[in-house]
């Protein structure tokens, strides 16, 4: 039986490559894994390596976390693309980031799961709520605002 797209499981969200689903690129990939994916809500899990860009000390900076949290956006906006729209990869920008509280930075080997929550869509705008976790401790809080670049996909 095919994969309901819009409804999928874990196990084929966690078989795509998230490189498939994003503009960025390595060195300044993110996220690690699709975990979860509706119409609201996004998670994705992440290994904190020690080679990643944002590392210092051992420790993952919270612009890192900021940026983590942006492609857990991006991921969603590239899942619906690639799988329930059936076009490209778009450009999207961090249109803004309020009230971000950051309460712990995670460090090399942790894992962080990253929760965005869409609260409103409209005119290529996506607001929504984010929480990252580490160890079961919520370490981040923010809303943040993502901008799409209409008319421009990637293949």
């Amino acid at each position: 039986m095919a994969e309901d797209t819009r409804h999928p499981s874990e196990t084929f969200l966690r078989s795509i490559d998230v490189h498939q689903l994003l503009p960025q690129q390595e060195p300044f990939v993110m996220i690690g894994t699709l975990t979860g994916y509706d119409e609201r809500c996004t998670t994705t899990e992440t290994v904190i390596s020690t080679d990643n860009i944002f590392v210092e000390n051992g420790v993952f900076s919270a612009p890192g976390l900021v940026e983590n949290i942006a492609q857990t956006c991006a991921a969603r906006i590239g899942y619906v693309n690639k799988y329930i729209l059936l076009k490209g990869i778009q450009l999207g920008f961090i249109g803004a980031i309020r009230n971000l509280k950051v309460s712990g930075l995670p460090r090399t080997g942790d894992t962080i799961e990253t929760k965005v929550t869409v609260t409103e869509e409209m005119f290529g705008m996506t607001l929504a709520d984010a929480v990252v976790t580490c160890n079961g401790q919520e370490i981040v809080t923010t809303e943040i605002k993502i901008a799409v670049r209409e008319g421009q996909e990637e293949k």
